[in-house]
């Protein structure tokens, strides 16, 4: 495929509307990525998925906008779990049965709503072509809502981040925080899914925090590794997706983890 047609397809609206979505989510949204590895819920990333699947799926069956269900879910079920965040067992247990319930609900609903096989496929992988000026615009408020938070709260998060006992005697609303936190990471996961689908969130929110821990040293440094990387990543894979004509979702995620493969180099160095 030459240039001249790659640069054709880009004065489409449907290719337009994608390249702003995965714009705004890989640069912002990585910084939820960074809570999830400074707070140590790497599991939540796991259950969101599902539940956002389930929260699709009510969407579908009740005839309402199924990624507002999916985000809406995800928000309520970060509430939830909250709490058990600051438990010294971890959310690793109570993930294994949000995940295994949710996908099983999610499943059996879909086959009520006589979703077909072409449907299916798009939750799971996503469709970023479809992206409606609607998703924009919540990607867009998540977005705004996180850096937010980021800019609002940065000593504390930084010291809840580094550790919990630190952030307590220095006079921080521990359980607060973490609640706030919990729901929007949830609902940027949520918010995702229609972009990379179900199961490929990681490569707007995982992936580069992970870069940014290796090349980062303080929070403020990962942050602007995670939004740098997550920005690059996601364009460059949208552009080669583009380019060979291959499904987005799978490629997004091949090319944030190569370049977050080559990071683990780059830290050995």
């Amino acid at each position: 495929m030459s240039v001249e047609h790659i640069l054709g397809l880009l004065q489409l609206p449907p290719v337009q509307r994608a390249v702003l979505a995965v714009a705004i989510a890989g640069a912002i949204f990585p910084i939820a990525g960074v809570w999830i590895i400074g707070l140590n819920i790497v599991p939540v990333r796991f259950a969101m998925m599902h539940v956002a699947l389930l929260g699709i799926a009510i969407g579908i069956l009740l005839n309402l906008d199924p990624t507002m269900t999916g985000v809406a879910l995800c928000g309520l079920t970060g509430a939830i779990l909250s709490p058990l965040a600051r438990r010294p067992a971890g959310l690793a247990g109570p993930m294994g049965l949000v995940m295994t319930l949710a996908i099983a609900l999610a499943l059996l609903i879909l086959s009520i709503s006589g979703v077909n096989a072409n449907g299916a496929f798009e939750l799971l992988w996503g469709a970023i072509l479809a992206t409606r000026v609607r998703d924009v615009i919540n990607l867009a408020v998540v977005a705004i809502i996180i850096a937010a938070i980021y800019l609002r709260w940065r000593r504390e998060l930084a010291l809840l981040l580094y550790d919990r006992e630190i952030a307590l005697v220095s006079g921080i609303h521990v359980d607060r925080l973490t609640l706030l936190l919990m729901v929007v990471i949830a609902v940027a996961i949520g918010s995702a899914v229609r972009l990379t689908g179900a199961l490929l969130v990681d490569s707007i929110t995982i992936l580069p925090a992970l870069a940014a821990r290796n090349l980062g040293r303080s929070l403020k440094e990962m942050i602007f590794w995670a939004v740098g990387i997550g920005l690059f990543g996601n364009l460059l894979g949208f552009g080669l997706t583009l380019l060979f004509n291959q499904p987005p979702g799978p490629v997004l995620v091949i090319t944030v983890s190569l370049i977050t493969l080559l990071t683990y180099f780059i830290r050995r160095q």
